[in-house]
């Protein structure tokens, strides 16, 4: 198989297995890979795998080619993104690698790595792995593989900081067959006082019952009909490799990131002392409007996981996160996104609270929005037509910002439209204080993109 550029992207690797990806691939990853960590004098790495079908394979190429560089590789087996981040962590390699394509189509594999243990690799360090391989330009050595299990000491770090109060809470988690299924059952029995009830938990890389995306309302079908069924007081989704959540409150409806970050801030505001809350482009400006009315500052970055964990690091904020689902908590946790986790903050402050969660999102100022919206577009023409709309907001004489795509704001409302990290697509949002505005900015800009997209 040809070796293809493309899938050497922004803050990972992946592509189609079978088409973009194979096992001889995966063994010119683990020997690039293991290469860069001899440069880094890194003697050792973890190295996990989702709960995709072709996941084993891959992760048996990849650990061969890591053992011929030289490295000791410390191999979890399948396991979430998260326990491979706490496995970093706490083994002491501080350098990981991770077989997932997080929520991409069933068909997807890929590769997320580090080499600080704070954050994954971005940018020139994705590519270099491919130039390493192209190059060839490989180290030799002899290295070996141990298995290790740390099953229990993650269970004790997702629960040893939590605090429940004395209201009883039942929630409903959603595993979407992913690879939460191996692990959520396990945490939800050591709760005291929070009735649970699972489904989708039983691990299956077809995902056959919905598609593990928790922050796509149509994947929650099946979560916000148990919540509703049980008379639950909060659901809880989950996505393919367990570092994305989503929620739906007793009633049913969706509770996207942003709100979510809202509900927690008010929370949590006197109980830390950085007020400085990071979140991406995508985010409603009711989170920088309800921020500012808390007295946090609200910090405005661009979209990606391995970008806004390396700056949620970075600037050490207590609570941040991106719309997609990636939240990372700082005041008592280490800080990466962990979907489990997540969720357990906010039963947590349920379990503190004598208000339903639908009640907690009353008095916030109230913007119309569209999901958020991909539109098929080769890899290799997705970036021109980013710069086509910036072209025509300069046009235009808007106001916008090239914080990742062009973000196009206005008075009443913006328009955001950015190139994919992860897959062939040009992603959209719109955002308006009206309904009307709503379909007046989503319809300039749509038809704008559509001279463009074929």
């Amino acid at each position: 198989m040809k070796l293809n550029e493309e899938i050497f992207r922004e803050y990972d690797i992946r592509g189609v297995y079978g088409v973009d990806l194979n096992d001889d691939i995966a063994y010119k990853i683990g020997l690039a890979f293991g290469t860069k960590l001899n440069e880094y004098k890194i003697l050792s790495t973890v190295v996990a795998y989702d709960n995709r079908l072709s996941s084993p394979s891959l992760e048996a190429s990849l650990i061969k080619g890591l053992v011929e560089t030289g490295i000791h590789v410390k191999r979890l087996g399948l396991a979430t993104t998260p326990m491979c981040y706490f496995a970093a962590n706490y083994l002491n390699t501080n350098s990981s690698m991770m077989i997932t394509a997080s929520h991409n189509p069933k068909e997807y594999n890929g590769f997320k790595f580090s080499y600080n243990g704070i954050h994954n690799a971005y940018g020139s360090d994705v590519k270099e792995i491919y130039n390493i391989i192209k190059g060839e330009k490989f180290t030799y050595g002899k290295g070996s593989v141990e298995d290790v299990n740390i099953r229990d000491a993650y269970i004790d770090l997702v629960l040893n900081k939590l605090s429940f109060g004395d209201k009883k809470i039942k929630v409903v988690y959603d595993c979407g067959n992913g690879t939460t299924s191996i692990i959520a059952d396990e945490i939800f029995s050591h709760l005291k006082n929070i009735e649970s009830i699972g489904i989708c938990n039983t691990s299956d890389g077809n995902f056959p019952l919905h598609h593990p995306d928790p922050c796509i309302y149509e994947n929650l079908t099946m979560l916000k009909n148990k919540v509703i069924e049980t008379h639950a007081d909060v659901g809880i989704g989950y996505d393919g490799d367990g570092d994305r959540v989503g929620f739906v409150d007793e009633k049913g409806r969706m509770i996207e990131i942003d709100k979510f970050l809202i509900i927690m801030w008010k929370y949590l505001y006197d109980k830390v002392d950085k007020k400085e809350c990071l979140y991406d482009v995508k985010c409603s400006k009711a989170l920088e409007d309800e921020l500012i009315k808390l007295g946090v500052k609200p910090i405005e970055y661009r979209t990606g996981n391995s970008y806004t964990r390396a700056a949620s690091a970075k600037g050490d904020y207590p609570l941040s996160g991106e719309l997609s689902g990636h939240v990372y908590f700082r005041d008592r946790f280490p800080g990466y996104d962990d979907g489990i986790y997540v969720g357990m903050r906010l039963i947590e402050m349920l379990s503190h609270i004598n208000e339903p969660l639908s009640s907690l999102l009353d008095n916030i100022v109230k913007y119309y929005s569209t999901p958020e919206i991909k539109i098929h577009a080769e890899d290799n023409i997705k970036f021109e037509i980013v710069n086509k709309i910036k072209e025509y907001c300069d046009k235009k004489n808007y106001n916008y910002i090239t914080l990742d795509g062009v973000k196009a704001k206005f008075d009443d409302g913006f328009a955001l439209v950015r190139a994919s990290n992860t897959g062939p697509n040009i992603t959209t949002r719109f955002e308006a204080t009206t309904e009307k505005r709503l379909n007046e900015i989503q319809t300039e800009f749509t038809n704008e993109l559509n001279k463009y997209i074929k």
